[in-house]
């Protein structure tokens, strides 16, 4: 049972009824996680125009996909896992085992998979990336651009996350099996670590 309540245009203010009929529009449909994100107005046109907004940046679709499949992953956010790995594998073709090893920040591409391992450390570690983490991702040719939007991509996606956790709306999408978080990745000690130990 949800905790807020999915609007529909029925329910909704004319304000509300807007952005539900924009969403309907761009997506077809409009997900449970919308139509309870609309009881705050504000809060749904801030997060459609940060998503509208990364859509046109430096990172392509699949990678945009796999980050908010990840942050669900690393939120433990059943609701996007669902519904991120639904759109994978139906929007992008990934394979089963593309969207496992997703969830747990790999690929077999090294510049996918050190884009994935930022943003899983940004997840655990509060965006307090170490050094050799951030100069190992930049020998596999991320930039300072796909930086910014990785942050911007977990903030983006832990919104939804933490939304839902707080709504709990129901799951309008073929529900997806948990599995246990992926290990941190090793962490090499920085300058300031070892300066505070002596």
């Amino acid at each position: 049972m949800p905790r807020i309540p999915q609007l529909t245009p029925d329910t909704a203010r004319a304000d509300q009824r807007e952005l539900l009929e924009a969403t309907r529009k761009q997506l077809g449909r409009v997900p449970n996680l919308y139509a309870s994100l609309a009881n705050g107005p504000a809060a749904l046109r801030g997060y459609l125009a940060l998503r509208d907004s990364l859509t046109g940046g430096v990172l392509d679709e699949r990678l945009r996909e796999q980050l908010a499949l990840l942050v669900a992953q690393e939120n433990d956010c059943l609701y996007c896992v669902s519904a991120h790995t639904m759109r994978g594998g139906r929007l992008l073709r990934m394979t089963d085992d593309e969207l496992l090893a997703t969830r747990r920040a790999e690929d077999a591409d090294p510049h996918a998979r050190a884009v994935l391992r930022v943003a899983a450390a940004v997840v655990r570690e509060h965006g307090r990336l170490d050094d050799e983490l951030l100069a190992r991702a930049r020998r596999d040719g991320v930039t300072d651009a796909e930086l910014a939007e990785i942050v911007a991509h977990v903030a983006l996606n832990t919104l939804s996350n933490y939304f839902n956790h707080l709504a709990e709306p129901d799951l309008d999408f073929p529900a997806v099996a948990s599995m246990d978080p992926a290990p941190a990745p090793a962490r090499t000690p920085s300058t300031a670590d070892l300066e505070a130990a002596r």
